[in-house]
């Protein structure tokens, strides 16, 4: 029987068929000889039939048993015992760790790798002294327990690893001779170079994986540290941002990754599976699935990443290896080498991997006999999974979604001005090289500081400084404002100085000198310096709040995740970003309260938990490009100073509004503006009441600061603003707005922002008039600042070129990628390794703007007035247009949404392929305070809520039955792995509900609706959508719902609407709707290039 079997699979021999040395081995891999006298193969001849049935090639393996019995290895084991030819004997700890390697077992081949307590220096002693086939080498294992060295390696091979420096320190905890380190607030400098936070900590160890990551105090400081797992935890938050001050340290850059992490897996140098999962940086909240296994999916390599791969594999000489890839910035970098790891959960790499290694095995020891090209294994059935498939009279695909959104809710912006001439400010000056500029920003938390200390100084009226002539009031001001929070964030408020002696600053002296008839210094030939104190426009709770819950709703937007996945809203969504088939990105321009907004909105998307500061620096980008993209350009300010001038000689008319008056503001037949216009009546007598108003608030809250037992330097009101800040607040809105008889129209802005802040959040200190002050200042605002951005809509079509032509060209470039498929580096799942992803090739991109007012009201005045729409007999349009034309404020969260999608069965030169649906939301709502005093929970809504004011889900939409029947289910849980298990981070209003409250809750699908977006979508626009997604949004305003403005919009019209937008060249009129016949030859001539 025996004999037969040796028939079966005893080959010819190799020399037979080529007439080559048959000792050779077929691939030969130098590192796998090391320890071999001579490449001796085992002679087939030589065997009897008992040596045979056993396994004619001994395999040893030689790790701890917590290694060899785990899951993993005996995946491949059972596998390996396919192969007739091969006998595995595994060497238990009593043996390794109690017996001399005498003892150990002969083998021919020998799997053996490090982990805490393996005797390696007896592995290395028995390698040398049986001299088997060893697949990793066991000194280099000793390289590999040392960063240092494991970085050092990697840059003499020319691999490319994130910039660190080294510190390193004795056994003592003290440097090692030569060694420096110094530590600043946001910086350190390691012995000569400087690493700015973010960065990492990294113990030279590594077995040691206890890594800190520190944030800089524009993101709000603090560190997170990272360890080996416990429980569903692998990283916490701290709000320690010193660095470690013993043992040896590795410092690099943070790199960010979009909040992945990829680790990659060899076998030999020609094989490499990649897996990604959430990076521990994000939340410290592991994600597991339903056998408790961490949630990893396989990702595709790119050519580049796999010649990383291999390189990895040679230099270490570890046949088996795993390592950290960090994808940033289009790099990939190496920033650890693990050694010996299997992958956790895949099938397939456990067929790959055995397959590999015993070729390789049998290759390098019986070369002469056949090996099998491929062995079956049993495959795992799909799970279900429902395709994102929304019909629109045929099968359409998502495939982009492009969102732009305004900041949440802020405190006021605010801003003091001083003149100063004491040598304490002159000398500063002179430190930061002021002269070079004629300017200086400070807003680092040193010199903030610095600020602070010769504030308190002068005001302590220390005599050997001479004499202080700086307004006292406005120092002590500058001191509350300075000391507000106990910290320097460095991210809400700054400082500026610029010399009054200075042409380059002529114009903004000339203006303060107006405002400023009588100084509190003359400004004589004496060296005098302006300082400008800017503080406010932070992110408010409420901000934060709602932003969190709005990417929590906006994950409804995804269509498709019904059956197991459709238990709750939005879990589609987040099905389809943990498989790696979404490319996720978020951006944000330099303001402290828009990248505070992105951090919350991405938590609550992607169902994060902890603190903002870990998500910010790792998931919202926010470089000098993107600020160059999503800030206002400087040379804006001409256009829109010229359209201010006209605007403004409007409003200082004494007289009542007329018909004309109307045709001169409202051109374009803005309803909102006509609207405001005859709430207002006359412009002049409306100032003088808002006038009047403030004087009674200021008086008011100077009142309240004299009361017995009230201290007015207690940060009592909201945000831990004091009474005394409030005060000057006013007194300066009181002091700037009235000249003489006329009104400075252009602080209505600044009038209408402070008494919406206090109206929303300070009512409970009972001030007089504070509801009248707000519609009245809400009327003439109405007017005033929607028309900065433009009267006409040639100047709205011009300001908005102007101020977001670099933003309007990235927008084109995110909707034409998926017409060309460009290539990317991106996270995407690796369809062929896919077994329990129903639809592996599905791939969604999706790219957020979060940023402010301006260039929120510049792509709306694109989408209205950039001829995107001139067909008269476009209902929906027209629709879209009035509810547009209706919207009186693109208030805190406004959201504009482009969502593309494609007929993957269309011709790809059809006209019909792509379309975008564009949707549109004017955010927050502000409540009516006069109706109601108090905040509405969900069973007081339900009893309010008229039916007249419901949404209509329209039933011949598949995606809307969809988000109704989800939002029937438990819609104020949500999901953080899988069905069934829920994130913590979900709001608790619900639950601390009682039970039949709950149930009631659920059962009105209509009235969930009404209780986080309130207002009525567009009027009989039956194509509409109302999504929702978030639980209830527990403080007011409340959100708008978010409206599609329409459902069928050509790919080519929005083009080259954006084009037109993106265009350097001015004076050129918006495009002309874009005919078929047109369209159909610009996409044949695209496809043309493309073939090319």
């Amino acid at each position: 029987m025996l004999d037969g079997l040796k028939e079966e699979i005893m080959p010819k021999k190799l020399e037979e068929e080529s007439g080559s040395d048959s000792s050779a081995p077929s691939s030969p891999v130098s590192h796998l000889y090391k320890y071999r006298a001579d490449n001796k193969t085992i002679d087939f001849d030589d065997l009897t039939d008992d040596e045979f049935a056993n396994g004619i090639v001994k395999v040893g393996l030689c790790a701890m048993n917590k290694k060899t019995n785990a899951r993993p290895m005996k995946e491949i084991l059972n596998r390996l015992q396919r192969f007739y030819l091969i006998n595995f004997q595994i060497f238990p700890d009593e043996l390794t760790l109690n017996e001399p390697v005498e003892n150990w077992p002969v083998v021919d081949c020998l799997i053996s790798f490090y982990s805490r307590g393996f005797p390696l220096a007896k592995a290395i002693e028995y390698a040398h002294l049986r001299k088997p086939l060893v697949l990793n080498d066991l000194e280099m294992q000793y390289q590999l327990q040392d960063r240092r060295e494991v970085y050092r390696l990697l840059e003499e091979e020319g691999l490319e690893v994130p910039n660190y420096a080294i510190f390193n320190r004795d056994k003592q905890g003290n440097p090692e001779s030569g060694e420096e380190i110094e530590e600043y607030d946001d910086t350190i400098i390691v012995n000569g170079k400087t690493l700015t936070k973010p960065f990492v900590e990294k113990p030279v160890s590594a077995e040691d994986h206890n890594i800190y990551i520190y944030y800089p105090s524009s993101a709000g400081g603090g560190c997170q540290i990272l360890f080996r797992k416990i429980g569903s935890r692998s990283s916490v938050y701290s709000s320690e941002s010193r660095i470690r001050r013993t043992g040896s340290y590795i410092y690099e850059d943070f790199m960010p990754t979009d909040g992945t992490d990829v680790k990659v897996y060899t076998v030999g140098e020609e094989y490499a599976h990649a897996e990604a999962r959430k990076s521990p940086v994000l939340d410290g909240k592991v994600d597991r699935d339903s056998l408790g296994k961490e949630v990893r999916f396989p990702v595709i390599l790119s050519a580049h990443e796999k010649m990383i791969a291999k390189r990895v594999c040679r230099l270490f000489k570890q046949t088996v290896c795993g390592f950290d890839l960090l994808r940033a910035n289009g790099k990939s970098l190496v920033c650890d080498v693990n050694g010996f790891s299997f992958v956790k959960t895949s099938q397939k790499y456990y067929d790959d991997c055995s397959q590999l290694l015993g070729e390789l095995i049998l290759q390098n020891l019986v070369p002469n006999f056949w090996i099998p090209s491929q062995i079956d294994y049993p495959q795992l059935p799909l799970s279900p999974e429902t395709p994102a498939v929304v019909p629109v009279g045929t099968s359409m695909e998502l495939r982009c979604v492009v969102a732009i959104i305004r900041h949440g809710d802020r405190t006021p912006k605010q801003k003091m001005k001083m003149v100063v001439s004491h040598k304490l400010f002159l000398e500063l000056w002179d430190r930061y090289n002021g002269e070079e500029e004629g300017r200086l920003k400070l807003k680092k938390p040193k010199q903030l500081q610095e600020i602070l200390d010769i504030t308190r100084t002068l005001l302590e009226g220390q005599s050997s400084l001479g004499e202080v002539s700086e307004n006292r009031l406005k120092l002590q001001q500058m001191k509350s404002v300075l000391e507000m929070y106990g910290h320097f964030s460095g991210i809400n408020r700054k400082v500026q100085i610029k010399s009054m002696n200075d042409k380059r600053n002529y114009d903004m002296i000339t203006k303060f000198k107006g405002r400023n008839k009588t100084t509190d210094l003359s400004i004589s030939t004496t060296k005098s310096l302006l300082l400008i104190l800017k503080w406010g426009g932070e992110l408010t709770a409420m901000g934060k709040k709602q932003a969190e819950e709005l990417g929590r709703a906006f994950r409804c937007v995804y269509p498709g995740g019904q059956g197991e996945y459709g238990r709750v809203p939005g879990f589609g969504f987040l099905r389809l970003h943990s498989t790696y088939r979404h490319d996720l990105k978020i951006y944000a321009s330099d303001e402290g309260r828009v990248q505070v907004t992105a951090a919350a909105f991405a938590k609550g998307l992607l169902a994060l938990e902890g603190e903002l500061a870990p998500v910010l620096v790792s998931l919202v980008k926010s470089d000098k490009h993107v600020s160059g993209m999503l800030d206002t350009p400087g040379d804006i300010s001409g256009t829109m100073r010229r359209v201010k001038s006209r605007l403004h000689e409007y409003l200082h008319s004494t007289v009542d509004f007329k018909k004309e008056d109307e045709e001169k503001l409202a051109p374009t037949g803005s309803t909102s503006i006509i609207k405001a216009m005859h709430e207002v009546v006359n412009p002049h007598q409306m100032c003088k009441r808002i006038l009047r108003l403030v004087k009674t608030l200021t008086k008011q809250i100077r009142e309240k600061c004299e009361e017995p037992g009230v201290n007015p330097e207690s940060p009592t009101l909201y945000h831990d603003e004091t009474l005394n800040l409030m005060r000057h607040r006013w007194e300066k809105l009181e002091k700037d707005f009235s000249g003489g008889d006329e009104f400075d129209i252009s602080l209505i802005p600044d009038i209408y922002d402070s008494v919406k802040f206090d109206y929303v959040h300070n009512r409970s200190l009972g001030l007089d008039n504070l509801s009248e002050l707000y519609k009245c200042t809400k009327a003439l605002a109405d007017i005033v600042m929607p028309l900065e951005y433009g009267i006409t809509s040639s100047e709205k079509a011009a300001i908005s070129k102007q101020m977001c032509q670099c933003f309007f060209r990235k927008i084109q470039a995110d909707l034409h990628y998926n017409v060309h498929q460009l290539e990317d580096t991106v996270h995407r799942l690796d369809p062929s390794d896919s077994h329990n992803v129903l639809t592996p090739h599905r791939h969604v991109r999706t790219r957020l703007y979060i940023t402010s007012e301006s260039h929120v009201h510049s792509i709306v005045s694109a989408l209205r007035f950039g001829n995107l729409f001139d067909n008269v007999n476009d209902a929906q349009w027209k629709k879209a247009a009035d509810y547009l034309n209706e919207v009186s404020e693109l208030n805190f969260l406004t959201q504009i949404v482009f969502m593309q999608y494609e007929d993957p069965t269309a011709d790809p030169l059809s006209v019909n392929r792509f379309h975008i649906e564009i949707f549109f939301s004017p955010g927050a709502k502000i409540p009516d305070y006069e109706k109601s005093d108090v905040l509405l929970n969900p069973s007081t809504d339900e009893c309010n809520v008229k039916q007249s004011d419901s949404i209509k889900i329209p039933v011949d939409t598949e995606r809307n039955v969809n988000i109704a029947r989800s939002m029937e289910n438990d819609s104020c849980s949500w999901p953080c792995t899988s069905p069934g298990k829920y994130s913590s981070s979900a709001p608790v209003r619900m639950s601390l509900q009682p039970m039949a409250q709950r149930v009631s809750y659920r059962r009105s699908i209509t009235k969930m609706i009404k209780n986080v977006f309130k207002t009525s979508p567009i009027k009989n626009i039956e194509e509409s959508i109302s999504i929702r997604g978030a639980d209830v949004i527990e403080t007011l305003p409340s959100l708008h719902p978010l409206i599609c403005l329409h459902r069928n919009v050509r790919q080519a019209d929005v083009e080259k609407m954006l084009e037109y937008f993106a265009n350097n060249e001015d004076n050129v009129e918006p495009p002309e709707t874009i005919s078929n016949e047109e369209l159909l030859r610009t996409n044949f001539d695209l496809m043309s290039q493309v073939s090319v």
